[in-house]
């Protein structure tokens, strides 16, 4: 697979990065530490992008403080998520400020209020103080709106659930993606979790080991950067040895059809 670019950003991918939702809504000395143990492992293991929101909680400034050594060399990602213009300006600002004065990509979190943030957005892109807009949402029944934001040209990458149970997005958005040649960021890789309650079988893995898939974890990070509309998956944890093992999906060789096919088996 040759490499790819996030939307406009030339971020070149496809990669593993991290997401903070539950994991990073921490506080006290040691809870912010273990989240910066994380951030570490991640970085040693190559990881750049790292995405969070004000949703999240304290997840911003927790991650602010764990990437402040490394800053210039992070993909920082993250999301308005407001219902007024003013709302949204005050999370902007404060986002940038936690991150040194830009933000690689600024998302409309889950929509909300889209037009009104897709101008202030704008403004601050064409300032140079963010790198690029996107658009986000969990929920097939906001997917017809979203391709309507993706539609307007003025959004450079979309985050989507994708895993071997979700597949909505394969109808619309994902050839949608690729038409418009926009970043597509993976969320929910695991199904919040739901495809980790039961593993496959060592033995069961073993057609994927020439894939560099160790893991049942890997296998689905896989799954879904195989598919080359795809760009970067966010999966969350709060355990170094996961982010490392995590990071090691990023890695090619890439799934085929047949590997891809394998692997929605045994998820189902």
């Amino acid at each position: 697979m040759e490499e790819r670019l996030l939307g406009a950003t030339g971020f070149r991918v496809p990669v593993v990065g991290m997401g903070t939702w539950r994991t990073f809504d921490v506080s006290g000395a040691a809870a912010e530490a273990e989240c910066q143990r994380v951030v570490t492992s991640g970085r040693m293991s190559g990881v750049r992008f790292f995405d969070s929101s004000p949703m999240y909680g304290r997840a911003e400034t927790v991650l602010a403080r764990a990437l402040e050594p490394d800053r210039d060399t992070a993909f920082v990602a993250t999301k308005v998520w407001a219902s007024s213009a003013a709302e949204g300006k005050g999370q902007i600002e404060r986002a940038l400020a936690l991150y040194g004065g830009r933000v690689d990509l600024y998302q409309i979190h889950n929509l909300r209020s889209w037009a009104t943030h897709l101008d202030t957005l704008e403004r601050l892109h064409a300032q140079g103080a963010i790198g690029a807009i996107g658009a986000t949402h969990y929920s097939p029944s906001a997917f017809g709106e979203l391709e309507k934001v993706m539609r307007t040209g003025r959004i450079s990458a979309i985050q989507i659930p994708y895993n071997p149970r979700e597949r909505e997005v394969e109808r619309v958005l994902l050839p949608l993606a690729d038409e418009l040649g926009l970043g597509v960021i993976v969320m929910r890789p695991f199904a919040e979790g739901g495809l980790l309650r039961r593993w496959p079988s060592s033995k069961d893995l073993d057609p994927l080991r020439e894939f560099g898939v160790r893991t049942w974890p890997q296998a689905l990070l896989k799954w879904g950067l195989s598919d080359p509309r795809c760009h970067v998956a966010i999966p969350a944890t709060s355990r170094p040895e996961r982010m490392i093992d995590n990071a090691a999906a990023g890695q090619p060789p890439w799934f085929g059809p047949r590997e891809r096919d394998y692997v929605a088996r045994l998820a189902s």
